[in-house]
């Protein structure tokens, strides 16, 4: 179900969204805020040129605005009706799960961004264009 092909593997496994081989981002999971959304050049399988054009990233922006209003309102929700947290401490929690995952909520909306515009293509595909 999520083998290569499938844009959620690629997503998922922080892979090429070509080829489902390469690493996108140099560095696995990191809280550095220099090094959390770093991506290599190229693919090192296809080689995919991932910044496709210049600020070719800032479209991420409105994915992650609608990967954290959906963070938000799920822990708003979550802390208000099953917890039955107070309404301040409700938006505290709010605050410090948005602090903690932002880095995570950042390299998704890059992977994501880019599966929007790129498919996967097979080894064959990938030579015939070459």
């Amino acid at each position: 179900m999520l083998g290569k092909g499938n844009k959620l593997y690629s997503i998922l496994n922080n892979k090429c969204p070509r080829c489902h081989e390469g690493d996108f981002f140099k560095h696995k999971a990191s809280f550095n805020v220099k090094k959390v959304t770093e991506l290599h050049e190229n693919c090192s399988h296809c080689k995919l040129k991932y910044m496709m054009e210049p600020s070719f990233f800032f479209g991420a922006m409105y994915v992650n605005y609608a990967l954290a209003v959906a963070l938000f309102v799920t822990v708003f929700i979550i802390s208000k009706v099953f917890l039955n947290f107070d309404i301040l401490t409700s938006f505290i929690a709010v605050i410090v799960v948005s602090l903690l995952l932002t880095p995570f909520t950042l390299r998704l909306s890059r992977i994501i961004w880019i599966n929007l515009f790129v498919s996967y293509k097979k080894k064959e595909e990938i030579k015939q264009e070459s």
